[in-house]
């Protein structure tokens, strides 16, 4: 009798593995789910025109993240089940960190120092108070700090500092060394690479195969199963049917900088802000690098660094820490977070057999990679969406109703 041991160990494929599972993109989502998947025994080919050794080609918003693994205080009114969710796969990050860098080979900069939230005004304060509350309905580790608690943590910290919320369990990793980690550890597990990008999945593809992933190139890879998985791309891939919600591209501006040598850290855990409003980041590295950002834009596909923004990002973080000014800039970033229609993530199965989704994670895309392998790991391996993950089916009637019709909107 076949078994999920069998599947998982690799000894017999299901039936929709007589030929590969086909995933579309090399951002995190699409990787962690390749990786998981072939550990599953899964044969898979995972589909990417960028190097993943050259993230800063990239426009993914994998490749620019900040890498904040902060479910406590990037918490949103509203948006309580997508937090557990967050809670969740924060939860289980040690266990995937660990188990990434013996399979790879690579050390991807997990820190566990913490993240502090501070509030430049009074207003600013108000609402970080609201955001405590909800923290501690959602039974979430969270302490209310005074400005002078705050600066005995982060000295740099600005005199004007009204105040804050320590969350001891918000971390961060480095995005750039997840992927590269990923990748090495799905190569190690069997995953196959194409250097294409896809521009239509078809119902049935060469050899009997279920489905077929064309290439720009005007290649056909027979699919068993396709995982679409391009961010902001996944909806100008050509389906059989309109089972793809839009995903709006929400542009990020952000700065990669640098602690001048010899000189003690700027910040020693990731510092969050509201300044009037606005809110602003700095996540250290171990070794040195200080990410600073970052805005929020909905401006559709454009990825042009401006002017305008990089001031926006480098006056609010000086208002926190006025010795930003210091910092040496080595980078300057732009990124298309993928938000679904409903700010949440697409998991699983679509309407067209065989086709399934792993995006739409907006904000969240490094936090929730652990609970987005996990879940499309079972679902390809003929399992349901594990009840966690169910709230974020693809599928679900929230964004059912706002399918891409690919002939209408991009031809």
């Amino acid at each position: 009798m076949r078994t999920q041991e069998d599947l998982r160990s690799g000894r017999i494929r299901p039936p929709a593995e007589e030929h590969a599972t086909v995933v579309v993109g090399g951002g995190l989502a699409g990787r962690v789910t390749a990786w998981r998947a072939a550990q599953r025994g899964l044969r898979v080919t995972l589909v990417e025109p960028d190097p993943v050794t050259a993230p800063s080609a990239s426009r993914s918003a994998s490749a620019v993240a900040a890498g904040m693994l902060t479910p406590a205080t990037e918490a949103v009114f509203g948006e309580e089940p997508l937090m557990e969710l967050g809670i969740r796969s924060a939860g289980m990050y040690a266990d995937f960190v660990a188990e990434l860098e013996e399979a790879s080979g690579i050390r991807v900069g997990y820190r566990t120092t913490g993240t502090l939230l501070v509030a430049f005004d009074r207003d600013d304060l108000a609402v970080l108070t609201e955001l405590h509350g909800l923290q501690g309905r959602l039974g979430v580790r969270a302490e209310r700090l005074t400005g002078r608690e705050c600066r005995r943590l982060e000295p740099m910290l600005a005199p004007s500092v009204r105040g804050g919320v320590l969350a001891p369990e918000d971390h961060s990793v480095d995005p750039r060394l997840l992927l590269r980690a990923l990748a090495a550890a799905g190569t190690r597990a069997g995953v196959a690479e194409v250097r294409e990008r896809v521009v239509e999945i078809t119902a049935g593809g060469p050899g009997g195969a279920r489905l077929g992933a064309v290439l720009s190139d005007g290649r056909v890879l027979p699919a068993g199963q396709v995982v679409l998985a391009a961010g902001c791309r996944s909806d100008r891939v050509k389906v059989p049917r309109p089972v793809v919600p839009p995903l709006r591209p929400v542009k990020g501006q952000l700065l990669r900088t640098r602690v001048p040598a010899g000189e003690p850290p700027l910040v020693h855990r990731t510092v969050r802000g509201l300044v009037r409003g606005s809110p602003v980041y700095l996540v250290p590295r171990a070794d040195g690098e200080v990410v600073v950002g970052a805005t929020q834009e909905e401006r559709g596909h454009d990825t042009s660094l401006t002017v305008g923004g990089l001031w926006q990002v480098l006056r609010d973080a000086r208002e926190l820490v006025p010795g930003v000014d210091e910092l040496e800039v080595t980078e300057t970033c732009v990124g298309l977070r993928p938000g679904s229609p409903d700010n949440a993530p697409l998991l699983g199965p679509t309407g067209v057999g065989g086709l399934h989704l792993a995006g739409g994670h907006f904000r969240h895309g490094v936090l929730l990679a652990p609970v987005t392998g996990e879940a499309m790991a079972q679902v390809l391996t003929g399992e349901a969406l594990p009840e966690y993950a169910r709230r974020f089916a693809a599928d679900r009637p929230e964004v059912s109703g706002h399918t891409t019709n690919w002939e209408h909107q991009w031809n």
